[in-house]
């Protein structure tokens, strides 16, 4: 990230206030909205309009339809979740579960409000995005089995790592056979060069957990594949949702529809559901992806 600021850095902290608050406390934090008045529930989000109004009042770009827009889709999404979780208590999945899904994933898939920030700090709306599904799906629905939790257990390392092994051969002889991977030399030579290149791999991974590998599990695992498995069999719920995040990443470094990419990101999609579906636990998915990303922008 380039051109750091005050407001940009005091709307980072406040978007990963709410992400924190559920990856800690999911269950307390629904216990305590759940008790407050249906429409104090439904307009409270509209809160988190504040990193928006930061970094745009900051940087001299603020723009009232953006105002409108981050101030009015947390509430939207809170509505229609307050309707989802009345209509169907069973949680067995709502049109109304799809439709916020549909737009959130679209929203980050098609950029839809990257131009409402500096190109630097494009993240922050994607960080957005989530809090306002967290806040939609686990305070408001309370939607149960995502396994949003970062209290990260054994177990998780465990299933991570078994996945990320089981998954690397096939990635790496299909990525070689189709020309989208390229091996490449990435080590310092020696002393305090190597001492500085272990600093930056290790905080390279650290980044990719929490700023790609958590949203992405979180949607995709947690509630597509989470809400699909209440309609159809495991299999099917893991194979659909693995066949969405892959094309999810059609337009990834490409122009054009990057088939290679989306072939690849289908098949890791698999190992991904497999080790979230195990425990029903994202920090377990999100070990496998990380490490595919981490070792793919090191070595590959």
């Amino acid at each position: 990230m380039q051109n750091i600021t005050p407001g940009a850095i005091a709307a980072l902290g406040l978007e990963l206030i709410p992400a924190v608050g559920f990856g800690f406390a999911a269950e307390r934090v629904g216990q305590s909205v759940a008790r407050w008045p249906a429409a104090v529930r439904v307009i409270l989000p509209s809160l988190l309009v504040a990193p928006y109004l930061l970094v745009a009042i900051s940087e001299h770009i603020f723009r009232w339809q953006w105002f409108a827009l981050y101030a009015l889709l947390p509430v939207a999404i809170a509505w229609l979740s307050l309707h989802a979780a009345a209509a169907d208590p069973e949680q067995r999945g709502n049109w109304r579960d799809a439709f916020v899904l549909l737009v959130l994933g679209l929203a980050v898939d098609l950029r839809w409000f990257d131009s409402a920030w500096p190109s630097a700090w494009r993240a922050l709306n994607e960080l957005f995005l989530v809090d306002a599904g967290l806040y939609g799906f686990l305070a408001i629905r309370q939607l149960r089995g995502t396994g949003f939790d970062f209290h990260l257990k054994w177990s998780d390392w465990k299933t991570g790592l078994r996945e990320l092994a089981l998954f690397s051969p096939i990635v790496i002889v299909l990525g070689l056979a189709l020309g989208f991977i390229h091996p490449h030399p990435n080590f310092p030579a020696y002393g305090v060069a190597a001492v500085r290149w272990a600093g930056s791999v290790v905080l390279r991974w650290v980044l990719i957990f929490f700023f790609t590998a958590v949203p992405e599990e979180l949607f995709f695992r947690a509630w597509v594949q989470n809400l699909l498995e209440r309609r159809v069999s495991r299999r099917t719920a893991l194979i659909i949702a693995s066949v969405v995040f892959g094309l999810s990443h059609f337009n990834k470094r490409s122009a054009h529809f990057n088939w290679r990419y989306v072939i690849l990101a289908t098949i890791a999609g698999i190992f991904y559901g497999r080790a979230w579906r195990e425990n029903r636990r994202v920090p377990a998915s999100t070990i496998t992806h990380t490490t595919v990303d981490w070792l793919w922008g090191l070595w590959f």
